[in-house]
């Protein structure tokens, strides 16, 4: 059986399942797109030709219009945690199955299609993003068999704070801007919620009691000391680190009270990309587990549409997926050999320049589906120096105040970090025993590690691998290769273009090097 799900809007995305594989997971940002960018006809296209045959069902993730006049659903609309369609569809002269499940679904299926194999009766799966904020208990047949409302428009809410304290946001914006959560997720670090004021505890209490934050009220908050007051200022610091704090702790308290103890805990929805709160959750006591799968935002929302329709069809929403299941890099040009020395990949002549400085664009086989860099389109460069750091901000053209994730061998990450659990997507927080790795320690103490086993990436791990051999420590700075405000590099082209406009000195692209000369 072949599914080709759709999901429209925001971080448009094309799955492609046969027989419950997932054989690609094409996001519209990827391949230098822009962020959070919908599907478009090249991308369809492009999805057609590589599913091969016809489909047996078109899935579409359900969603909404926005109209002068009000909201029109598309497909089974964006609420709604029992909202199903199902019917004949005539495609391109095939009789096929329409299915359509609505956005909030998609959430709940994709972590309950992407979780590992377990024996329990009853699983707990948490939906927080920008509009919706609920548990739901789901039984192994993946029925949802109680709903739990928590809090609306959490994600929201996250990212309204940097609107408030931003000058440039427009107050007449429609809604809160999507990569500002990601940002103040950073500023959090910089402070405690106890540092917060009165004051800032009241515009706090303010944000969490608005009925909504779309569009952003934020003219409402002239009045406090957060309004423009900009988003590195103490005040702004000190309410992410209260607001952050507080999100967490109402969900965690609605947790406890209404949801059975001892279930895994499947974690949707961009909220789960907090990886403060993801470790927060591991640590609470209360699951036998936490999962949060590598597409936990938007970016999996057509994946859980496919499962949903893999479930109402077969019974069983599991897939068999990879995290590396977007497109191979495409050779469009040659590097101009007057710029570029290309040789053969030797692992331990890179991992030396590394040591020495040079800064690495490591190209390896398909891109990773989600939003983080897991070593096939990245940025490497050595861990040691808090130079690194400011110099890999600079190249990507980010806010300094953002820190650098490492990617280290699960060997090594005992002894470099505190919690020796393994985490191949990039999930979590959790503190750095080594004083030597400035270049990846937050303001807080704290790193996102991406731990790298040979069977997960192979080639990552050997590099690691001639990296320790030299300098004590198979651990190496690891950011996303790609534009500001756009998806994964994935052209030669783009990459030279990339490389020498802002100075990075080695290119790696499968088993080839090109060096500057």
């Amino acid at each position: 059986m072949l599914i080709f799900a759709v999901k429209p809007g925001h971080d448009g995305t094309i799955a492609i399942v046969r027989d419950r594989k997932l054989l690609y997971s094409l996001e519209a940002e990827k391949d230098s797109g822009r962020r959070y960018a919908p599907m478009d006809a090249t991308g369809l296209l492009e999805a057609a030709e590589l599913a091969g045959d016809l489909p047996d069902v078109v899935a579409l993730g359900g969603w909404q219009h926005q109209r002068p006049l009000g909201h029109r659903p598309i497909g089974a609309g964006y609420a709604g945690h029992h909202a199903v369609e199902q019917r004949p569809l005539r495609f391109f002269g095939k009789d096929v199955r329409y299915f359509s499940s609505s956005h909030e679904r998609s959430h709940i299926m994709m972590a309950l299609g992407m979780a590992p194999p377990d024996d329990a009766e009853l699983r707990s799966v948490l939906v927080w993003e920008g509009a919706t904020g609920a548990f739901y208990v789901v039984d192994r047949d993946g029925r949802v068999v109680r709903h739990i409302p928590v809090l609306d428009e959490p994600g929201g809410r996250y990212a309204f704070l940097y609107a408030v304290a931003d000058p440039s946001f427009e107050p007449r914006a429609a809604a809160p801007r999507l990569g500002d959560a990601g940002k103040l997720m950073a500023l959090a670090a910089y402070a405690e919620p106890g540092d917060a004021d009165r004051e800032i505890v009241r515009a706090v209490d303010r944000i969490l009691a608005l009925p909504s934050v779309y569009p952003p009220p934020k003219e409402a908050f002239r009045d406090t000391p957060l309004y423009d007051a900009g988003v590195e200022s103490p005040q702004t610091k000190a309410a992410a680190a209260l607001l952050s704090n507080r999100l967490f702790g109402i969900f965690a308290d609605a947790a406890r009270t209404h949801l059975p103890a001892g279930t895994p805990l499947l974690i949707s929805g961009g909220c789960g990309l907090n990886c403060d709160w993801n470790a927060l959750w591991a640590d609470l006591g209360h699951f036998s587990s936490v999962f949060v799968p590598p597409v936990t935002n938007d970016s999996g929302s057509a994946i859980g549409t496919a499962a949903d329709a893999l479930a109402a069809l077969t019974g069983d929403p599991h897939l068999d997926w990879n995290v590396y299941s977007g497109l191979d890099f495409v050779h469009d040009t040659e590097p101009d050999p007057a710029v570029w020395h290309r040789s053969a990949l030797d692992h331990a002549s890179l991992a030396r320049a590394i040591g020495e400085g040079a800064v690495v664009a490591w190209v390896q086989g398909r891109w990773e589906i989600g939003p983080r860099a897991l070593g096939h389109r990245s940025l490497l460069a050595e861990p040691f120096r808090e130079s690194t750091k400011e110099r890999l901000n600079a190249i990507k053209k980010r806010e300094d105040y953002r820190p650098i994730a490492p990617c280290c061998r699960v060997e090594d990450t005992d002894a470099l970090f505190h919690g020796g659990f393994e985490d191949p997507y990039m999930l979590y927080f959790r503190k750095v025993r080594s004083v030597d790795l400035r270049a990846v320690t937050h303001v807080d103490g704290s790193a996102r590690v991406q731990t790298v086993s040979p069977g997960d990436n192979a080639a990552l791990h050997t590099l690691l691998s001639a990296f320790a051999a030299q300098y004590g420590a198979g651990v190496l700075c690891n950011t996303s290769l790609n534009f500001n405000g756009h998806g994964f590099i994935n052209h030669m082209s783009d990459l030279t273009h990339y490389c020498q406009k802002r100075g990075v000195d080695i290119m790696a692209v499968g088993d080839q090097c090109y060096r500057r000369r």
